[in-house]
């Protein structure tokens, strides 16, 4: 039975601390009732920028006074939470939803607790089945590829893999992930792996890592991913917002593990000169 709040329940003025919620009530087609919003949701759903948002402070440095002037019903948040935060949270009095997600099934589920809170319990369901259909289409169409082995990171000082829902978006794609999920790890570890492909989708860098710089930095001239050419950097909004935006990056890193077999898209930048490293 799929849970529904009665519509006069419902909340009508949120608060979203992470893009992942912002995504997910514009896929509902519930921005309508988006009062505020961190100033990285814009990067993965552009349609806020024409509304007149307060801005506030993201999941990890929230803070209360500037929720509470938006006059919240509920705030949604995602992880990374910082302790602090969520003291500031629950300060403001709202209703309060918390997400941490690790895998695609926890997605789903938290796309379909969004959608009953907010009364759009059958179009979260649609929501999830297109996501679903989405990811089970290029699946199929990466049957039979060679399966090639994959690292994807979220961030690189430390060097963090990216998390298992990524790993779950590669293996779709064609990949078979290397190193642990959402774990720290070292150049040296990675170096010793070998990986056919590297992916880089920083945290908050968007589509501005560095591929040369850090080969270079970290030694990885002569790794087969960097041999191969299959260097690349896939914008951070497309792997690491956990909500549908995840099928575009399921697209990319399609392109980027197989480009013989999927189209090149558009946010995808390959590594344009493998650097020689000087003695």
């Amino acid at each position: 039975m799929t849970f529904m709040v009665p519509r006069d329940h419902a909340p009508q003025r949120i608060v979203s601390l992470q893009p992942s919620g912002t995504v997910i009530l514009a896929a509902l087609g519930k921005l309508d009732r988006l009062v505020a919003c961190t100033k990285y949701c814009a990067d993965v759903c552009p349609e806020v920028r024409d509304r007149k948002l307060t801005i506030v402070d993201d999941s990890w440095t929230a803070n209360a006074a500037q929720i509470t002037s938006a006059l919240p019903d509920l705030v949604i948040a995602a992880v990374p939470y910082r302790e602090k935060a969520v003291t500031e949270i629950l300060k403001t009095g709202a209703r309060f939803l918390g997400f941490a997600p690790k895998t695609l099934a926890d997605i789903y589920t938290d796309i379909a607790t969004i959608s009953g809170v907010v009364g759009a319990s059958d179009r979260g369901e649609a929501v999830i089945a297109d996501m679903q259909r989405e990811i089970e289409n290029v699946k199929q169409q990466s049957a039979g590829k060679p399966r090639r082995r994959v690292f994807c990171e979220e961030w690189g000082k430390p060097l963090i893999a990216s998390q298992p829902w990524v790993a779950e978006l590669v293996y779709a794609a064609g990949g078979a992930i290397v190193g642990t999920p959402g774990a720290q790890t070292s150049p040296e570890a990675i170096l010793c792996e070998d990986p056919d492909v590297l992916v880089a989708a920083w945290c908050g860098a968007g589509d501005r890592v560095p591929l040369e710089k850090i080969l270079l930095d970290r030694g990885w001239m002569e790794m087969r991913a960097a041999r191969q050419g299959q260097v690349y950097c896939i914008p951070d909004e497309f792997l690491n917002t956990p909500a549908p935006t995840l099928v575009r990056g399921l697209h990319a890193l399609a392109a980027a593990i197989h480009p013989e077999g999927f189209p090149h898209v558009s946010g995808l930048r390959g590594v344009t000169n493998v650097p020689v490293h000087r003695r």
